[in-house]
């Protein structure tokens, strides 16, 4: 998908100019998938 693309699909839920919430979202999305891909791989090592 294009830049234009996703900021005319966040349009609808973010009341600022610019992407604030849409990439606040997606910031913090993407810490919780880390934090579970570290947490995964941390079980799987121990399990050795």
């Amino acid at each position: 998908m294009s830049p234009a693309t996703l900021a005319h699909l966040a349009g609808p839920i973010s009341t600022e100019n610019g992407p604030g919430l849409f990439l606040r979202i997606i910031v913090v999305a993407s810490f919780v998938g880390v934090g579970l891909l570290a947490w995964l791989l941390v079980r799987a090592g121990r399990d050795n």
